[in-house]
């Protein structure tokens, strides 16, 4: 019966994902283990279920009908399995979690760490990248994006707070080429600015009204990474628009300034977002509550004005 099962597990993410090598990439099986999987399957079944390509798996009319039987199926198991796990206090199994990578490795990281401490049955996995993943394609739990939500169909989201941005440059390059006063001023001082793909992102401040006004700078640094941008500000290589809770210790030690003290910081939002489901698991649920409560402690944190350094000049 266990093998049963698990061949139409592993039918079922054949099908999902439209080909073999990746199904195999979600379970953590070989493209090998897969096609035997099926094969044994199809030989059980006496019928094919997959008409193969050399490009692609599609399912056949057995195959499809065959999906959705299995599916229906899977769901309600996965129903019984939440109405158990409902009632559980101890979140166990696999939680798969993406974040960007700063801000998964600085902010994120030591909020689950603590999670997988408090919970020995949990097993944790994280993924730290920049892409924007496809939670339900690549097989997440839980994503932390810091950015606006585009398309959600099929997934649910949860604010956890907002990361406020802030312009900075180091004394020495204050000493050279002044201090901007104003947005305006932005425009004629060389900008550090995060880009990829030859492609730069506008720097925002809030307009007052509600809205945001976008800045376009202008600068011969571009980079994909947003501690190699700290580094460069922090060299006199320009301003740089940067999160407070990548620089603050930067900002603490008087290596870096805010040139723009007076104006509005943006903030970008941030989200928890899962595949949509009838029934939270409690380890995804336990999770967000926990980035939830202490994720804006730490944020907030971060935008504290730091003490003067007294540097002499």
């Amino acid at each position: 019966m266990t093998d049963r099962l698990s061949g139409v597990l592993v039918f079922v993410q054949a099908a999902e994902a439209g080909g073999f090598a990746l199904a195999a990439q979600r379970l953590g099986l070989t493209r090998s283990a897969v096609g035997k999987s099926i094969a044994r399957l199809e030989q059980r079944l006496g019928t094919r279920l997959f008409q193969r390509t050399t490009r692609q798996q599609r399912l056949t009319e057995d195959g499809q009908v065959f999906y959705e039987r299995c599916v229906r199926a899977l769901s309600e198991l996965e129903a019984a399995e939440a109405a158990l796990d409902s009632g559980r206090s101890e979140p166990t199994g696999r939680l798969r979690v993406t974040a960007s990578v700063l801000f998964g490795r600085h902010l994120v990281a030591p909020l689950l760490w603590e999670l997988a401490r408090e919970h020995p049955g949990l097993e944790l996995e994280l993924s730290f990248s920049d892409r924007v993943v496809d939670l339900i394609e690549d097989g997440y739990d839980l994503a932390i994006r810091v950015a606006p939500l585009a398309d959600q169909s099929g997934l649910a989201a949860r604010k956890l707070g907002a990361q406020m941005m802030v312009v900075c440059a180091s004394p020495d390059y204050v000493a050279r080429q002044g201090r901007p006063r104003t947005l305006e001023d932005l425009t004629r001082h060389e900008a550090i600015t995060y880009g990829r793909q030859g492609q730069s992102k506008p720097w925002l401040f809030p307009d007052g009204k509600g809205g945001d006004t976008s800045v376009r700078v202008r600068g011969r640094l571009r980079l994909d990474d947003l501690e190699a941008i700290a580094d460069a500000a922090t060299q006199g290589l320009g301003i740089a628009w940067l999160p407070c809770w990548l620089i603050a210790e930067r900002l603490h030690r008087g290596e870096l300034v805010d040139v723009l003290e007076g104006v509005g910081r943006h903030g970008n939002e941030i989200f928890a977002v899962w595949p949509q489901n009838k029934h939270l698991p409690s380890k995804v649920r336990r999770a967000i509550d926990l980035l939830a409560a202490r994720l804006p402690e730490r944020l907030a944190t971060a935008m504290r004005k730091p003490p003067r350094s007294g540097r002499k000049r």
